[in-house]
C-alpha cells in the first residue's frame, strides 16, 4: 500500500460529533495514524443520531466522519483513564478537542499541562465562540449558521432567514482545522516545537463569508438576502426551463456571449442594456425575462448538454442522486468502500484531494466502539444530548 503523505503521524483525537471528528479523518486518509478516544459505553454521541441507520444499524451521521480511525474506550473520570489518556498522548504528536472551555484542564489534559510535558505537542482545541469571552457558549452549527450571518444572506425576503441543508460551518471549522494542524507539524518538523492550533466557529464562517464578509468590513453595508440571485454578477442565478431551473453562471462578456449565442440570441451581447456585467445587473429583471423566454422551451438537461459544449458554465439542480451520478459519469469515483470489521464492505464517500504520489487511503471502516455491539439493536432511541464533559 502507499504511504500516505502524513504516514508516521499519530493523533490523539478527542473530540466528537462533526468539525474535529472530519479534520482527524481527513488527516488520517492522508496516511496519519489516528486513535479516537470516546466514552465507554455510549461513545461519540454521533452513534446515536438517527435515523437514518445503515443497514448494519450504525449511525450513517458516525460513519461519515470516522473512517480511518482505531476507537479507544477511555472513561476520562477515572483516574486510571486520565493515566491512559496522557500515556497516549505522550505518544502522538497531535491532540485534537473539542470539549468545553476547561473540561480538558480538569483532566490535566490541557494545553499547558501537556505541552511542557511534551515541547513538541501540536494540540488543536475547536470551539464555538473561540477561548476568550465566548468560550462559555456552546458550539452548535445551527446556532453559528443565526449568529454569524449565513441564515441572513440564505433565503429569500419572502422566506426569511434559512440554514444551509447541511452543518456547513462545521466542515469549513474541520477545513480550517485541518490546515491548522498541518501548518503546526510544519513548523515542528523546522524547529521541533509544538504549538497550540485554536479555530472556532464563528471566525471560521465570517472568513467563509469572503466577499459578502468584505462588502461589510469595507463599506459598512449589511448583505440581504437575495436567494439565489448574486448580488454583483447577472446571470448568475436560477432561470427556469421546460422542467427544472437551470443554474447559470455567465459571470462575465465573453461568458455572457457565448450564452446568447447558445440560446439562439447573439444580438442580446450588442443590447446597450445588457453590454457589461454592471448593466446587466441594472436590468436585471428584463434580462432574466428574455433569456427564460428561450430557455422554457426546453428541458434543463438539454440546455446543460447544448451550453456546456460551449463553455457557459450551467448546470440543472440535481438531487444528491442525481449529483453521485453525475460525479460518477465525469469519472470523479466518488464513492469508495471501506473494509470492514466481519462486515461487508462500508461505502463511503471518497476524499475530494488528488495527489500524485501520496493518495488518500481507505484502510478501514469506521470502528465500532470496544466492548459494544452495533449501536443501534433499539432504531427507536433518540440521539443523546451533548454533554459538558466525558
Amino acid at each position: 500500500m502507499t504511504r500516505g503523505a502524513l504516514s508516521g503521524v499519530r493523533i490523539a483525537d478527542f473530540s466528537r460529533v462533526l468539525a474535529a471528528p472530519y479534520a482527524t479523518m481527513l488527516l488520517a486518509d492522508l496516511g496519519a495514524e489516528v486513535v479516537k478516544v470516546e466514552r465507554p459505553g455510549d461513545g461519540d454521541e454521533t452513534r446515536s443520531w438517527g435515523p437514518p441507520w445503515s443497514e448494519d444499524g450504525e449511525s450513517t451521521y458516525f460513519l461519515s466522519v470516522n473512517r480511518n480511525k482505531e476507537s479507544r474506550a477511555i472513561d476520562l473520570r477515572s483516574a486510571e483513564g486520565r493515566r491512559a489518556a496522557r500515556d497516549l498522548v505522550a505518544r502522538c504528536d497531535v491532540l485534537v478537542e473539542n470539549f468545553r472551555d476547561g473540561t480538558m484542564e480538569r483532566l490535566g489534559l490541557g494545553y499547558d499541562a501537556l505541552s511542557a510535558e511534551h515541547p513538541g505537542l501540536v494540540y488543536c482545541s475547536i470551539t464555538g465562540f473561540g477561548s476568550r469571552e465566548g468560550a462559555s457558549l456552546p458550539g452548535y452549527d445551527l446556532v453559528a449558521q443565526a449568529v454569524g450571518g449565513l441564515m441572513s444572506v440564505t433565503g429569500t425576503p419572502e422566506s426569511g432567514p434559512v440554514k444551509a441543508g447541511v452543518a456547513l460551518v462545521d466542515v469549513i471549522t474541520g477545513l480550517h482545522a485541518t490546515i491548522g494542524i498541518q501548518a503546526a507539524l510544519r513548523h515542528k518538523e523546522r524547529t521541533g516545537q509544538g504549538q497550540r492550533v485554536e479555530v472556532n466557529l464563528l471566525s471560521s464562517l465570517l472568513s467563509a463569508l469572503s466577499n459578502q464578509a468584505s462588502t461589510y468590513v469595507t463599506t459598512g453595508q449589511v448583505p440581504q438576502a437575495l436567494g439565489n440571485v448574486h448580488p454583483s454578477i447577472a446571470p448568475y442565478e436560477l432561470l427556469a426551463t421546460a422542467d427544472r431551473p437551470l443554474a447559470v453562471a455567465a459571470a462575465n462578456d465573453k461568458l455572457f456571449t457565448l450564452l446568447a449565442e447558445g440560446l439562439g440570441r447573439p444580438k442580446l451581447a450588442d443590447d446597450p442594456r445588457f453590454a457589461t456585467n454592471a448593466d446587466r445587473v441594472a436590468h436585471r429583471a428584463v434580462l432574466v425575462a428574455e433569456l427564460e423566454d428561450v430557455l422554457k422551451e426546453h428541458p434543463a438537461d438539454h440546455w446543460f448538454t447544448e451550453l456546456s459544449a460551449l463553455g457557459v458554465p450551467c448546470g440543472p439542480i440535481n438531487d444528491l442522486g442525481q449529483a453521485f451520478a453525475l460525479a460518477e459519469r465525469l469519472g470523479l469515483a466518488p464513492v469508495a468502500d471501506l473494509p470492514g470489521e466481519g462486515r461487508d464492505p462500508v461505502p463511503t464517500v471518497a476524499h475530494p484531494i488528488t495527489l500524485s504520489a501520496t493518495p488518500a487511503t481507505y484502510r478501514s471502516a469506521p470502528p465500532r466502539l470496544p466492548g459494544r455491539t452495533p449501536p443501534m439493536d433499539d432504531p427507536t432511541s433518540g440521539p443523546v444530548a451533548a454533554e459538558e464533559t466525558p
